[in-house]
């Protein structure tokens, strides 16, 4: 994320995504950074000077209700769109603030 971009990211991956934060650890403090747990694993969202988005490489989130998170996307204005379909899953993008691209999908039952 770009400088100053903390509590606009808390705002969406908090929340938007409804993400539970992690505690900055004390010596990255200083930096800028925002962690958030997501079951066993993390996600850390780092500054940059000069900062440019992530376009194509992303992460994904494999989630409950794809539906009304793509929806509650929608409504608070966030860019959301398709892709090639992936055998096995139903899924979109998202843009978070800054423009990374996000992915979330949850199984195809058929």
């Amino acid at each position: 994320m770009p400088p100053g971009g903390e509590a606009t990211a808390s705002a969406f991956y908090e929340g938007l995504l409804g993400l539970s934060p992690l505690p900055k650890p004390t010596h990255l403090a200083a930096r800028g950074r925002l962690g958030y747990s997501l079951g066993p694993n993390e996600l850390h969202l780092g500054v940059e000077v000069g900062f440019r988005p992530a376009a194509k490489a992303h992460p994904a989130f494999r989630v409950d209700d794809l539906e009304g998170l793509r929806r509650r996307l929608d409504e608070a204005g966030s860019r959301t769109f398709e892709d090639a379909p992936q055998p096995g899953y139903r899924r979109f993008y998202a843009l978070d603030p800054f423009g990374n691209r996000l992915e979330f999908l949850s199984a195809d039952p058929t």
